[in-house]
């Protein structure tokens, strides 16, 4: 790893148990598994503040709270980012998600291969919205929104 991808990354990535709250085991694990995935590889930067950073997100008026901080815990920038803009392509995402789990169960191989790819498609596209709508204060590559739309989603989803 070079020395800007040491420091271009998140280190920590927290829920505010206040603002989000727990939720039932399914859906605890699913917001693990993507915190996980973005410690474990992510390309997050903020421009002339460098890394590595802790993200603390929490949820306040319909809007997703970036608490970014350095190693040793000093703020750095906090953004709200309203979730209003997401919100046809969370809910049209989880929509081809429950087609797709329905089509492995009963669909042919095509069938389940064309739904996900409008999953991706769909996936994709939150991502790039969220690279966009961060323009300009934090830089991300396409893994890290795709990890970042992925915990959005789950935030949003109610079992």
């Amino acid at each position: 790893m070079s020395g800007e991808d040491q420091t271009s990354r998140l280190i920590a990535v927290t829920l505010d148990d206040a603002s989000i709250g727990r939720a039932a085991p399914d859906i605890e694990h699913e917001r693990s598994v993507a915190i996980y995935d973005l410690v474990e590889e992510s390309r997050f930067a903020l421009k002339e503040r460098p890394g590595p950073y802790r993200l603390l997100l929490s949820l306040a008026e319909q809007r997703l709270i970036f608490d970014i901080r350095a190693e040793n815990g000093a703020p750095l920038m906090t953004h709200a980012l309203s979730l209003t803009p997401f919100r046809r392509i969370v809910k049209d995402y989880f929509l081809i998600c429950d087609s797709y789990r329905q089509a492995i169960r009963v669909g042919s191989p095509s069938r389940i291969e064309a739904i996900d790819m409008g999953r991706r498609g769909l996936h994709n596209e939150g991502s790039e919205a969220l690279r966009a709508r961060l323009e300009g204060k934090v830089e991300m590559d396409l893994d890290t929104a795709r990890r970042l739309f992925t915990l959005v989603c789950v935030l949003h989803w109610r079992g």
